[in-house]
């Protein structure tokens, strides 16, 4: 579409603006506004001085275009998959979370350890009251002896708590990718509306340029070039915002990637093409699906299982402790005053014996009420995040299609009438009909209108990848 006109018979000055505008047709690889500039005629060329002198606007353009590529590379930036593997695997606190399976692992083992036996040593002597020819020594072992399963009731515990440590890591992982993806899809929309906001400023610039001349002949009004440079400048202040903004987002993706915050960041999906699968065609065959794979839920029903499982070893313990000891006695005696002189005796005893506890007093009350509370307190949270999970597959869905279906509407409707409108301007602003301050205003609608569908596409972006989590699908 391109917007002309002419300065009329007093001067021959004349110029086209050439406006591509974006939005769903734009090709792969190019920027929203792939296109939007000046193309001056060789009439406007000639007629208008120092239009490229060096020092000019032209320099500065070409250097926030060149930062704005410190941001994308789409050969070898990083895809939203490549940063979640990255930070699954370099992730100091999911490192650490990852930790519990190894001390899960260490309890089971430690649960399977049988009661180790003990030995006694006991030595008596007379010595010290006046019987220096009494002594005695007694040595034993003792082995417990454990009933009522209590050995295998800790087994079942500890395998289930291994169980719930590894469905809390798998948890964490499926919020760390989501996050991930998440921030991704910030740093896409920042990006993109940085583009738009570079690109629409660089009009600007050429526009202004053209009117400053238009004002040296005459043939304008100089608030036309004041009102010019307040939007260039307006566009600036608002660059500097997307463009901080972006940066915060980048920071955040490499501290929870673990990439070093003096590494560069660049990306290489577009917001328009998420790299994700295609959700079911049902809520109900989705959430059907979340009820069997989530890792919260999963967590939650093992909790559970583990609380039944403490219940038992409760009841378990309640079964008297039995020990088995063996001595062995040797006992030496002399006698000095007797008729026939000094006797000497020596005994040697061999003794087998059980100890019982009396379970009179604690009978594990306690323990066992806590247990049994423990399982209602964990029936309750499964109940809990099933209809969490319910709650957030139906959202993330009801997200999924409602962006889906504005992104259409953009596509379809909106950016087709604000192509239509900037024509209807431009016919306008050729006969005179309207002034450069329409032209602004409509333009700013439809800065505004590709803002909005920015917003769609982030919305369509992280609704896909929310659902993608909500299901959970392992990252």
């Amino acid at each position: 579409m391109a917007f002309g006109f002419e300065t009329g018979p007093m001067r021959s000055l004349s110029f086209s603006i050439l406006v591509v505008l974006a939005g769903s047709n734009a090709a792969p690889g190019q920027s929203p506004l792939q296109g939007f500039g000046v193309v001056r005629s060789e009439h406007a060329e000639a007629s208008v001085p120092n239009l490229k002198a060096p020092g000019s606007e032209d320099a500065l353009a070409a250097r926030r275009l060149a930062m704005l590529n410190a941001y994308v590379d789409p050969v070898q930036g990083s895809s939203s998959d490549d940063l979640v593997r990255r930070a699954l695997a370099a992730n100091a606190e999911l490192s650490a979370v990852r930790l519990d399976i190894e001390r899960g692992r260490a309890r089971l083992l430690q649960a399977g350890l049988r009661p180790n036996p003990t030995v006694d040593f006991e030595q008596k002597t007379g010595r010290f009251t006046n019987s220096p020819g009494e002594r005695e020594t007694i040595i034993g072992v003792a082995l417990p002896l454990e009933l009522g399963g209590k050995r295998q009731r800790r087994i079942d515990l500890a395998r289930v708590e291994l169980e719930a440590a590894e469905a809390e890591v798998a948890d964490r992982e499926r919020r760390l990718a989501n996050e991930v993806r998440a921030s991704y899809a910030e740093s896409l929309a920042a990006i993109r509306e940085l583009q738009i906001t570079e690109e629409l400023g660089n009009v600007d610039v050429q526009t202004a340029r053209i009117v400053e001349a238009r004002v040296t002949e005459g043939d304008a009004a100089p608030l036309e070039h004041n009102l010019l440079r307040v939007e260039i400048d307006r566009l600036q202040a608002r660059r500097a915002l997307v463009e901080g903004r972006l940066q915060a987002t980048l920071l955040k993706l490499k501290a929870i990637t673990g990439t070093p915050l003096s590494e560069p960041l660049r990306l290489r999906e577009e917001l328009t093409s998420p790299a994700f699968a295609e959700p079911p065609d049902s809520i109900e065959a989705t959430v059907d699906i979340a009820l069997r794979t989530r890792p919260d839920l999963r967590l939650a029903r093992l909790s559970e299982e583990a609380a039944r499982a403490g219940l038992r070893l409760a009841r378990a313990q309640t079964t008297p402790d039995v020990t088995a000891f063996s001595k062995y006695t040797t006992n030496r005696s002399s006698f000095d005053k007797t008729p026939i002189g000094i006797l000497r005796d020596q005994d040697k005893l061999l003794s087998f014996g059980v100890s019982i506890s009396i379970p009179v007093f604690n009978r594990n009350q306690g323990a066992k009420a806590e247990a049994e509370l423990a399982i209602l307190q964990a029936q309750r949270r499964s109940e809990f995040v099933e209809q969490l999970v319910r709650a957030e597959v139906q959202s993330a869905y009801r997200r999924y299609e409602a962006a889906r279906s504005a992104i259409a509407t953009y596509e379809q409707g909106v950016l087709e009438r604000s192509r239509q409108n900037i024509t209807a301007v431009r016919g306008a602003y050729q006969v005179g009909a309207f002034r450069v301050t329409e032209l602004l205003s409509e333009q700013r609608r439809f800065v505004d209108s590709q803002r909005e569908f920015t917003e769609a596409l982030a919305e369509y972006y992280r609704a896909l990848a929310d659902l993608q989590s909500a299901i959970g699908t392992r990252p």
